[in-house]
């Protein structure tokens, strides 16, 4: 139990801050027995509004700090058949929860859209709702690949979630104070790994990641606090203790003797009248508040989701409610929820004419519950590839259809608070929905890709007024000739398609003034145009020049990797020194004289396409214009070469949308070892010497390698932590300061011994 009078203010030196810490108990919580979450289960199952697996309430009940309370919110009565449940109404449904506290150690990341819009290596599991009986329940199922998926998921949560915000100062002084919302989820494993049971935080990461840092102690690095967080969720008990246990109880056994180790430390470092600093880390950690979602109820009033899509929408809908209008999400964040809210809300309301069933099709590949593989299957056709590209397609086809586009507009701007919204603003919810497939894969140029998006992405005009269908295909060259004979279907296609693709890849970026100042081979543009301009004048019948650049560009497509045209100069510049590696990924240059219409260079090699080639493809009269005018010009615009990689400076086009970065160089902390004997100053100088020369030689090989694997990160979490990079720079700059004195007096000396030797000698043939 704990004590009722909480220990005097106490302050402790936390990581260079001084932290007062005013609640520290003078006990920690007793740990639960069978018998209590017996209680928990038996309730929990016989509630008709928790329809929950029994593998679940063991969960739910594992992570309870006093589970008999929780019981009690469980218990049916002649007054509360339902129990003394918390209820919330959301768009569809009744959501029911327990209020309670957590252990720490029972506690997993979830998915949520300011996590999953993050650029991570390891990408988000498919997520699946779990019925009972036909009806919805609160468990979901996380399908990763394999186990170690999911700790290196759950890993790069923590620690990537710490990189952006960090609330280690207001836990270790008052505990976490506002309750995380959980649920119970099975995590599930393709390679037939058997399957975990687990509650899952959705609201909270960053609490939860928090009081993962107090509790791998001052000092410690954020991959350190994951780390700690992988080893103590994952581990499991020795195979001769574990007997027939399946993995989820041996996991929870490992769990449980690490609550027991916890307790054990907080005990011997109360010292006294005020404990130390492990044992406030350990008491402010230790259990958290929660608010644990165990029942689903679907209003029947309308049209409404599947059973198995009902609770994760109505999960999402209460994190939007907070983080779109209480504490912000970043705007990408905010417009997959708008977006995906909105096309909810047009099922439930019946709107747009749709099939009910097409309708759970396009909101399934909007919030990647359907794998791109199944898109044939999906469609009910074959001939359908089932490729990220053609995701893309039938994504923006179904979501710009004269049906559901007003529409979802209106949703939109109902859940945003706007009175309007343009086709840039549409556009803009749409860049998250269509990269997923590649957001990780193209990290290097995802910010950029979601600008053109909201300066109005493949939303050409005459495209979102017109009645068309994907003509599915596995050669975009063939739907030119159809196009040109003025075949709709044909040219949207290839303008959904051959446009997603260029935007996806940096070849087409929104319209910045900065961009006509550079020269062509660094992103400049002939003319300036919003990018839904340039696609629907590129897709347009006569434009044979456009046609072939779309239908080139989308065939060439691989949701995989960048293209070499996508490296920009600042890219080039830090693979300095490592070996480039082959890349055959090229969008190029169309020349309609040729067999293939490749352009080509004297050499027979594919000529590269650029930015200025696709702006120039889309209108070449005005395009011809625009020349002519800067001939004439006494200032034109310089079409120089790249200059080289020396130069740091992104282009012009880059710096509105590339963020500065700092680079430092790693240092060691090494010293010559002493010798027993005394030695001469001057050996034991070229001794350190040699010492410093080899720690530079090392630091140099270790930022290189860093390089090296930046070339194949993912790009989060950062391989240059904010945290390592301040003193490794600031050490760095300290040594770069001595060298440069140093430098400069030997300068001065070898300067002025110069001077002297001269004067010699000119007084030498004098005397001579």
């Amino acid at each position: 139990m704990n004590s009722s009078t909480p220990s005097p203010a106490i302050s402790v030196n936390w990581e260079g801050e001084t932290i007062i810490v005013s609640n520290v108990e003078r006990k920690l919580p007793a740990l639960s027995t069978g018998d209590d979450r017996g209680e928990v289960v038996a309730a929990g199952g016989s509630n008709p509004l928790t329809p929950l697996p029994v593998d679940a309430w063991h969960a739910v009940a594992r992570a309870l700090v006093t589970p008999a309370a929780v019981a009690a919110q469980l218990q049916q009565s002649k007054n509360a058949p339902g129990g003394l449940l918390q209820e919330e109404h959301v768009e569809g449904a009744t959501l029911r929860s327990v209020l309670s506290r957590a252990w720490l150690l029972e506690l997993f990341p979830g998915i949520q859209p300011r996590t999953g819009m993050e650029v991570m290596e390891t990408a988000d599991p498919r997520v699946e709702g779990m019925t009972e009986s036909g009806n919805p329940t609160t468990l979901l199922r996380y399908t990763y690949k394999t186990l170690e998926d999911l700790k290196s998921h759950v890993w790069q949560t923590i620690q990537g979630t710490l990189f952006l915000n960090n609330y280690t100062p207001s836990i270790l002084s008052r505990k976490v104070t506002r309750a995380l919302i959980t649920h119970p989820v099975e995590f599930a494993f393709e390679d037939g790994t058997e399957s975990i049971y687990a509650l899952v935080v959705r609201d909270g990461i960053t609490r939860l990641a928090s009081a993962w840092k107090v509790l791998a102690g001052p000092g410690k690095s954020v991959d350190d606090a994951a780390t700690a967080a992988v080893d103590a969720l994952f581990g499991t008990i020795s195979a001769k203790k574990a007997g027939d246990k399946p993995l989820t109880q041996r996991m929870a056994a490992s769990r449980e003797a690490r609550r027991r180790t916890l307790a054990t430390e907080f005990a011997d470092d109360w010292v006294g009248v005020q404990p130390g600093v492990r044992a406030i880390e350990v008491a402010q950690t230790c259990a958290v508040p929660v608010q644990i979602t165990v029942g689903v109820q679907r209003h029947m009033s309308g049209p409404a989701l599947a059973a198995e899509d009902l609770f994760d929408d109505a999960m999402r809908s209460i994190l939007a409610s907070v983080h779109l209008e209480f504490k912000e999400w970043d705007p990408f964040a905010q417009n997959v929820e708008v977006a995906t809210r909105a096309l909810k809300r047009v099922m439930q309301l019946g709107l747009g004419g749709w099939d009910k069933d097409d309708l759970k099709v396009v909101y399934g590949l909007a919030v990647g519950r359907t794998p791109v593989e199944d898109l044939p299957k999906e469609y009910g056709s074959n001939e359908i590839p089932g490729t990220a590209l053609w995701r893309a397609v039938y994504l923006v086809h179904a979501l710009t259809h004269q049906g559901l586009y007003e529409p979802l507009k209106e949703q939109s701007k109902s859940i945003k608070g706007e009175r309007r919204m343009s086709e840039k603003g549409f556009g803009g919810l749409l860049a998250p929905i269509v990269d997923l497939p590649w957001r990780s894969t193209k990290r290097d140029v995802i910010k950029q890709a979601r600008n053109a998006w909201a300066n109005g992405g493949v939303l050409a005009k005459d495209l979102l007024v017109s009645v068309w269908e994907p003509v599915p295909t596995t050669d975009f060259t063939t739907l030119i000739e159809p196009a040109r004979q003025g075949d709709e279907n044909a040219r949207f296609t290839l303008a959904v398609a051959g446009g997603t693709a260029l935007i996806a890849d940096k070849l087409l970026t929104r319209n910045v003034g900065s961009a006509l100042m550079a020269p062509k081979d660094k992103g400049g543009v002939p003319f300036r145009a919003d990018v839904n301009d340039i696609v629907g004048d590129l897709a347009q019948a006569d434009n044979e020049l456009g046609l072939w650049t779309l239908a080139l560009a989308a065939q060439r497509f691989d949701a995989g990797r960048l293209p070499q045209n996508s490296a920009t100069t600042r890219q080039i510049t830090r693979q300095q020194g490592v070996a480039a590696r082959p890349n055959d990924y090229v969008h190029v240059l169309v020349d309609l004289e040729a067999s293939d219409r490749v352009a080509r260079d004297a050499a027979g090699k594919p000529i590269p396409l650029t930015q200025w080639d696709v702006v120039w493809a889309s209108d070449e009269p005005r395009a011809n214009r625009e020349m002519a005018r800067r001939a004439r010009s006494s200032s034109p615009i310089p079409l120089s070469p790249i200059p080289p990689i020396t130069s740091l400076q992104p282009t012009a086009a880059e710096s509105a949308d590339e963020e500065k970065s700092e680079e430092g160089i790693p240092t060691e902390g090494e010293t010559a070892a002493e010798s027993g004997a005394p030695r001469p100053l001057a050996q034991r100088a070229a001794d350190e010497r040699r010492v410093l020369k080899d720690s530079l030689g090392d630091a140099r090989h270790a930022l290189d390698e860093l390089i090296k694997l930046e070339s194949e990160h993912s790009g989060w979490p950062p391989l240059f932590p904010l945290d390592d990079l301040k003193p490794m720079h600031a050490d760095a700059q300290d040594i770069k300061h001595e060298l440069y004195q140093r430098l400069k007096a030997a300068e001065e000396r070898q300067r002025q011994e110069d001077e002297v030797a001269l004067e010699e000698a000119n007084d030498g043939d004098e005397e001579s």
